[in-house]
């Protein structure tokens, strides 16, 4: 499968890797560089987090949950 890297950096995964892989909005995704030529893009099947929210929901106390900002990571320079 192929796809193309846009004018702001960004790719758009093909539909059937996305139903293959069971992907949702808002999944986490690890990105590594191999070498010069390779990316590996990984689902994260467990961050850190999971479940912290659910926890805290529980805490005596109350408190209101922050919208999730987006990643501040810049794009690779091709």
């Amino acid at each position: 499968m192929t796809t193309v890297l846009s004018q702001k950096g960004h790719i758009e995964l093909p539909g059937a890797l996305i139903r293959q892989l069971h992907l949702h909005a808002g999944d986490d995704l690890e990105i590594s560089v191999e070498d010069e030529d390779t990316i590996t893009l990984r689902k994260v099947a467990n961050p850190p987090n999971r479940g912290l929210v659910d926890l805290l929901t529980l805490c005596p106390s109350s408190f209101e949950v922050p919208p999730r900002d987006g990643d501040s990571s810049q794009p690779l320079s091709l």
